[in-house]
């Protein structure tokens, strides 16, 4: 691709060299926020030379806490508003009761255009309604999905849906399958990608008759469907979408990132337990730091929700500031990759 070509329409203005973007970014979502959010931003500036960031919150606030901890505001921009939605805000809070907040203010500016994506770490149900009703569906998009990228033995899969959708229908779990094969192709570069269905057996009978009919749909499509995965076998890197409804996806989703946890915690009191586990850790520190750094989940920042007719990541709760920098880096790379274009594509022709 040239230099001179670009892409435009109503809300994507960039070239392919010299690349201008703006993300925009919620300063006050998830456990951490408002320092480890600006913090975030600021590395992700520091380290994108073509990026820049809207912060959507209280401009004294954030100032104060960029002043205090010494962070530059270089290539960041504020979009003061005066309210927060909290992890205890009833979904709709991001419509109704609290239209002044970082987060509605953030997808308004989305909507109108003023930026090509929005990173939120905050409450995940009014982040998939505004998602769906304030930034809107693809057209034909039955629902939207929150889709996070998980690492496993052999490299990373997309888990879809990781719970905004507790009941599904056949058709929706096959788009669930179309989305994110589509991502994990453009986004993460994978060829062909290996699309599994979260079932308690392999054979094609097991399940319930929603996975049952899912089975054959996926079977019948032109995905690269390589059938029933078992939970045991998700880690191992047995196909690279993993489709499920939001429920299933969410337990496997909490789970993965328990056992992760325990599992980092039991080699740390191993190895730290005993002047004889000390001495061992000394001798493969550097293969602990990269087994931990594997088990991350913030490497890769959170979840798209897969299925809004603009760019829009989630980044975790608890996201620290090279959490957000990441979910920043991959909504980069989702706007780079047309995902969006290319899905919608797909699923209209099907019609």
């Amino acid at each position: 691709v040239g230099s001179e070509m670009c892409i435009r329409d109503r809300s994507y203005t960039y070239e392919f060299r010299g690349v201008k973007m703006k993300i925009i970014v919620d300063a006050f979502g998830g456990d951490n926020a408002p320092l480890e959010i600006i913090k975030g931003c600021a590395e992700a500036v520091a380290e994108f030379d073509d990026l820049s960031i809207i912060l959507t919150g209280d401009e004294g606030k954030i100032l104060k806490v960029a002043n205090d901890n010494n962070i530059s505001l270089d290539r960041i921009e504020i979009h003061h508003c005066t309210e927060v939605i909290t992890m205890d805000d009833h979904a709709d809070a991001v419509l109704k009761s609290k239209k002044d907040s970082s987060m509605a203010v953030g997808f308004n500016l989305l909507k109108n255009g003023e930026g090509d994506a929005f990173v939120s770490a905050g409450n995940s149900g009014a982040l998939c309604m505004g998602a769906t009703l304030a930034v809107k569906r693809i057209k034909g998009i039955k629902r939207p999905a929150f889709s996070p990228v998980m690492p496993s033995a052999n490299g990373f899969f997309m888990l879809v849906d990781g719970g905004a959708n507790v009941d599904c229908r056949p058709e929706m779990l096959v788009q669930f399958a179309v989305m994110g094969s589509i991502y994990m192709n453009r986004v993460m570069k994978i060829d062909n990608p290996r699309v599994g269905l979260a079932n308690v057996g392999t054979e094609d009978h097991k399940g319930t008759e929603l996975y049952q009919t899912t089975y054959q749909l996926l079977k019948e499509s032109n995905l690269n469907f390589v059938g029933n995965v078992e939970g045991r076998d998700i880690p191992q890197g047995i196909c690279d979408v993993v489709v499920c409804d939001g429920f299933t996806g969410n337990l496997i989703l909490k789970t993965y990132e328990g056992v992760a946890m325990v599992v980092m915690n039991e080699i740390k009191s191993l190895f730290t337990g005993s002047l004889k586990g000390k001495l061992s850790a000394s001798l493969v520190l550097g293969d602990i730091k990269k087994l931990k750094k594997k088990l991350d989940h913030n490497t890769y920042g959170g979840a798209p929700v897969l299925g809004a007719s603009k760019p829009v990541f989630k980044a975790h709760g608890s996201a620290k500031a090279v959490t957000v920098k990441n979910a920043i880096r991959l909504s980069r790379d989702y706007v780079l990759a047309d995902a969006i274009g290319e899905i919608s594509k797909v699923i209209n022709s099907e019609d």
